[in-house]
């Protein structure tokens, strides 16, 4: 006997139905749960951001903190005013002087280095590793960013002013200086 796949719906049919509804409205609501079940993250993140929009709350991880190592401090200083102008952070530390071990081709290095903090919005990380990468002096920057989970609702109402939504972000990197 060959099993297709419409015997098997069919098995599934009888199995499950015995005259109580049609097959039909079967399909029908298994076609409802399985578009529930794809669609249920995207459905939670809007209603996450609509609570958020009527009661006035924090949506976490909307706002991101990148770090960075940079080699001199005019590097950073550099990086950073390119970063601000194109008003793709809302502010810039620049923290002189850190002491970095990593390992380099087979060896253990020590570095002294300027850390970087970028505060962002989460939407832009990708497109700020883009930018940032066109013109780090380093084969392969360390970028890494954390999401922000909660903090001063008034400090993110001034980063969303100072870092506004940018529409063409998906695969445009802005260019670089």
């Amino acid at each position: 006997m060959t099993v297709t796949q419409e015997n098997k719906m069919d098995w599934l049919y009888q199995r499950c139905n015995k005259d109580t509804m049609s097959k039909s409205r079967f399909l029908l609501i298994c076609g409802t749960m399985m578009l529930t079940i794809t669609l249920y993250p995207m459905l939670r993140m809007l209603g996450v951001q609509l609570h958020a929009a009527l009661s006035g709350s924090y949506v976490a991880g909307h706002h991101s903190i990148l770090l960075m190592n940079c080699p001199t401090e005019q590097v950073a200083k550099d990086i950073g005013r390119h970063i601000m102008e194109k008003r793709m952070a809302a502010c810039v530390n620049i923290l002189p002087h850190t002491s970095t071990m990593y390992y380099w081709k087979g060896e253990i290095r020590d570095a002294s280095e300027i850390l970087l903090l970028v505060r962002t919005r989460t939407s832009l990380i990708q497109r700020l590793t883009e930018f940032i990468t066109a013109m780090h002096p380093y084969e392969i920057p360390e970028i890494i960013s954390f999401p922000i989970e909660d903090g001063s609702l008034s400090y993110f109402k001034w980063m969303d002013v100072a870092v506004p939504e940018q529409t063409n972000s998906h695969h445009q990197p802005l260019a670089s200086p």
